[in-house]
Formats: C-alpha cells, sequence, structure tokens
C-alpha cells in the first residue's frame, strides 16, 4: 500500500481532506476530487459522522485511496481500519496509533511540528510525518531546517498551506505532498457546488506541475 500511495503522490503530490456531516456529501465531494485529478483522499475524523462517510468512500469510490485524518487513538485507528481506511493520518505523534497502523501493515503518517518531534518519529522508525500545523509552526524556513537535520525524513505539510505558497513548500525537496483543506472549502460544498471542488483540485495540480 505504502508503494503505491507514493507512486500516486509522485504524479500528484496532493492530499485532500474531506470533512463531511453526512455520508453522501463525503461521496460527492470525493467524486470532485477524483474528477479533478486528485484520488488520495484523507476523511476526517472531525464529525459525529466521520467513521460512516469514510466507510462509504471507501465503498462507493474506487477510485480513490481513502483514508482517516486527526486520528487522536489507537482505538480510532482500529475502527478507521476496519471501515476501509488504506492509511492513517494523525495530528501529533502517539505510538498507539502508530502502532495500530504497523501491525495492519497501512501506513501512517503523524504529525510533527517540533525537532524534538521529529527525533522521536526518526527513532520509531517512521519515514514520512505530517509537519503541523504548517503555517503556524514556522512555515517553509522551519520546515527547510528541519529536513537540512533529518536527512532521510519526508514531509506533507498541511495546515495553512494554500495556492499561494502551495509551490513553495513542493519546492523542498524533503516534502512529497501537501495537505489542505483549501481544496474542499465548506462554502462550495454546502452551495452543493461539487464542480467548484474539481475545479480546484485541477488549479491545484496545475500549480504542482510547475513546481516540480
Amino acid at each position: 500500500m505504502a508503494d503505491e500511495i507514493d507512486e500516486i503522490l509522485e504524479r500528484s503530490p496532493l492530499i485532500a481532506l474531506v470533512q463531511a456531516d453526512e455520508v453522501e456529501t463525503a461521496v460527492q465531494t470525493s467524486r470532485a476530487l477524483i474528477a479533478g485529478g486528485i484520488s488520495i483522499i484523507e476523511v476526517l475524523f472531525r464529525t459525529d459522522a466521520a467513521l460512516d462517510c469514510l466507510r462509504a468512500v471507501a465503498q462507493e469510490v474506487p477510485e480513490a485511496v481513502a483514508g482517516a485524518g486527526t486520528v487522536l487513538s489507537a482505538g480510532q485507528a482500529d475502527e478507521a481500519l476496519d471501515a476501509g481506511a488504506r492509511f492513517i493520518v494523525s495530528p501529533g505523534l502517539d505510538e498507539g496509533v502508530v502502532g495500530v497502523a504497523r501491525s495492519a501493515g497501512a501506513p501512517v503518517f503523524p504529525g510533527i511540528c517540533t525537532a524534538t518531534e521529529l527525533q522521536c518519529a526518526y527513532n520509531l522508525g517512521l519515514e514520512t510525518v505530517k509537519f503541523f500545523p504548517a503555517s503556524i509552526a514556522g512555515g517553509v524556513p522551519a520546515l527547510k531546517a528541519l529536513a537540512s537535520v533529518f536527512r532521510t525524513m519526508r514531509f506533507i505539510p498541511t495546515g495553512g498551506v494554500s495556492p499561494d505558497n502551495l509551490a513553495d513548500f513542493l519546492a523542498i525537496p524533503a516534502v512529497v505532498a501537501c495537505g489542505g483543506s483549501w481544496l474542499t472549502p465548506g462554502d462550495l460544498i454546502a452551495k452543493g457546488n461539487f464542480g467548484g471542488i474539481t475545479a480546484l483540485a485541477r488549479d491545484a495540480l496545475s500549480i504542482t506541475e510547475k513546481a516540480r
């Protein structure tokens, strides 16, 4: 699974975040992202319907590589994997979450924002981490500094990434992909403007092509 995700991110270094209160909204949003060329979709565990949304996306949108985001505990990681998650993302570094994902053979991308957290991740044998929240944790300069010390680590900056700074993050060799909610803004989803989501995905991919 890790190799498949790496291959997809090599072509399209974007992970779209999907947060929904209703299953159908998550499915339509995911289909809109697929139409725009983004297939790595992180369903956020920030709503009561998140587990059902993840399960629906995994089952009804087979073109998507659906994972679970904002996973806070080993128990949530277990539930996400049972619902069809193909990767796990967490906002912080938790050994329980990492252990559950590894036991299932699923890629796991825990969040870090300090050298101490990154060193812990490194010594757990992790190779790719989420840099979160990217914009207020120092942005591009901080990430360059961390990457210069931890030379084998790869990063997925998330949190404050936007079309304005996407190219700057992707220009860092250690960045494998960027994650962002700018691809799925709540106002477009509330209006049912899924065509707008597709357009944002295509615009973002255009930026990545120029940056890479």
